[in-house]
């Protein structure tokens, strides 16, 4: 039950985030949450605090990256519950062509009902590639 009212959260949530706006995802974040994105590109880095999250969900948003929860896993006490998020991110040209698709998973811990730490695992290779697809309309990070 727990799992299912999560996955209609996350869903909203990244429904918010696709349409330009990523104040509902901080929301759910705990004031000194970590985020860790691992790679050698422009999005990768650990990110601490609501303020350092924001601006790189901000960044996410404004590229246009649409991203989909598939699955969404929760257990645990409410001081320490474990949260993982199956799912895909992609994004398309103007023309409709597509630019970038990946598959992620999200894993993460919450504290009484906010994020504190996640970390984005992903084929990074391709974020990589996106950041040079990028850097070819201005839009480097």
């Amino acid at each position: 039950m727990r799992s299912w009212v999560a996955r209609k959260l996350i869903t909203r949530n990244m429904a918010h985030l696709r349409a330009g706006d990523p104040g509902p995802t901080l929301a759910l974040d705990a004031p000194d949450v970590c985020f860790r994105f691992p790679g050698q590109n422009s999005w990768a880095g650990e990110f601490r605090g609501k303020e350092a999250l924001g601006h790189w969900l901000t960044r996410f948003a404004e590229v246009g990256l649409q991203i989909y929860p598939d699955e969404v896993v929760l257990r645990g006490p409410p001081w320490h519950t474990t949260i993982a998020v199956r799912g895909h991110v992609d994004l398309h040209a103007a023309d409709g062509s597509p630019v970038y698709a990946n598959r992620y998973v999200l894993w993460g811990y919450l504290r009484w009902g906010r994020l504190a730490e996640y970390e984005a695992y992903e084929d990074t290779q391709k974020s990589a590639a996106l950041d040079d697809y990028l850097a070819t309309r201005g839009l480097t990070g």
